[in-house]
């Protein structure tokens, strides 16, 4: 039964990551665009953030097994001023960096959201996690307590973790 679970889940993963083979490029966009031209190429947002003076960040996740969020800049008067992966490896440990103390907020502003969400577990807290493109098998995490960030890092993304007990049980 455990080998069946497995070999659903790595066929699971191997589709979703034959299906995000085409997202790995940036999407279509220019500096200038208007917000509807955006929505008209990428379709509705997965997130929609506050800046300041305005401007508006929308969020574009391929979560919850995806490995890319797109965030979109839009300022004040409508048009496009930025675009950027938000889940690239040096801005995660830029984020990680900064993270403790970080509003909520600001994490989803930052990361987009998390492709889980689940209890930490004896520390307390809430832990989100969240897929990136990497050779190794880890992902991206924060814990949240009452609404901060209490700490940030890499750890190994429990499906590879499960693939390791497969392989010890048979």
């Amino acid at each position: 039964m455990k080998l069946r679970s497995m070999a659903l889940r790595l066929a699971l993963a191997a589709a979703a990551t034959a299906a995000l083979a085409g997202c790995a490029t940036s999407p279509p966009l220019a500096a200038g665009l208007s917000e509807a031209e955006v929505l008209q190429r990428l379709g509705p947002p997965t997130g929609r953030y506050p800046m300041s003076e305005g401007a508006t960040r929308l969020e574009y996740a391929t979560g919850p097994m995806g490995k890319m969020t797109w965030m979109v800049d839009v300022n004040a008067q409508g048009r496009v001023t930025a675009w950027f992966q938000a889940l690239e490896e040096s801005r995660l440990h830029a984020f990680m960096a900064r993270a403790p103390g970080l509003a909520e907020a600001d994490v989803l502003r930052t990361l987009g959201r998390p492709g889980e969400v689940r209890p930490a577990g004896l520390a307390g807290g809430t832990l989100w996690s969240w897929r990136y493109v990497t050779n190794d098998c880890l992902w991206f995490q924060a814990t949240l307590d009452n609404g901060r960030v209490r700490d940030a890092g890499f750890g190994i993304d429990w499906i590879c973790d499960g693939m390791n007990d497969a392989k010890a049980s048979s």
